[in-house]
């Protein structure tokens, strides 16, 4: 594909596309459920993702080999591919001293030269011949602190800002570690997975802005509605 000018933000455009020179999948990370002993107890937990080599499946609401233990908070259309950033790992690794391998934090896919955090909402980004839509922030539980070892990480991954991504699939197909992303599509509503990350951790005053996102994931529109209508409840009152 010919590139045709680069814009003052480092990113290529072609009519609707934007291409980040090196946008790539650094790996596929997948996992089914496991058992695990916590406080005392088991859990099934679906944390622990291991890279794998070759040509991934990616279809429906998984990618070929992964599942999740929970489906009542986890997996489904609006959480079908989770991603994070290479970046942001190698933050981690400098803040706690530790190397951190992809899928350390339950991502499908880790990429690199893409600042995941600040994508928009309904972003669309190929990969090989899997399109994906960007649909809200990863909120981390429990199960990050099994992983990480440490039942506080999930407050210290929450109050980082760099929650990564869920990403619903719309088109289905296989990808591999080594594959371009493309932007295809960027709307111009502006709400990007920081937006929201922010109103429900740090800002509950901004719940509004998300309601111009309408391709926002479900759960957290019927969020940002309850919360407004609560706002100007008490504002009525």
């Amino acid at each position: 594909m010919v590139i045709s000018g680069l814009r003052p933000d480092g990113f290529a455009s072609r009519g609707d596309w934007v291409i980040a020179p090196g946008s790539r999948v650094v790996s596929v990370n997948v996992g089914a459920p496991r058992l695990v002993r916590w406080r005392n107890r088991d859990v099934l937990t679906s944390i622990f993702k291991d890279p794998v080599a070759g040509r991934v499946a990616v279809q429906g609401v998984n990618l070929a080999g992964d599942d999740q233990a929970d489906r009542t908070v986890h997996g489904g259309p609006d959480k079908a591919v989770y991603v994070y950033a290479q970046e942001d790992l190698d933050w981690w690794s400098a803040g706690l001293g530790v190397p951190l391998a992809p899928g350390v934090f339950g991502e499908n896919l880790t990429v690199a030269e893409m600042a995941v955090t600040e994508a928009v909402i309904g972003e669309r980004w190929r990969v090989n011949d899997v399109v994906l839509e960007v649909c809200g922030p990863r909120t981390p539980c429990y199960k990050l602190g099994i992983r990480m070892g440490a039942d506080g990480f999930p407050r210290l991954f929450a109050a980082a800002g760099r929650p990564g991504a869920y990403l619903r699939i719309l088109t289905a197909g296989t990808v591999a570690a080594g594959d371009a992303v493309i932007v295809e599509h960027r709307p111009s509503h502006g709400v990007t997975v920081r937006t929201v990350a922010d109103a429900y951790h740090r800002d509950h005053s901004r719940a509004a802005e998300l309601l111009a996102a309408p391709e926002l994931a479900g759960h957290w529109q019927a969020w940002a509605r309850k919360l407004v209508a609560r706002q100007r409840a008490a504002h009525a009152g």
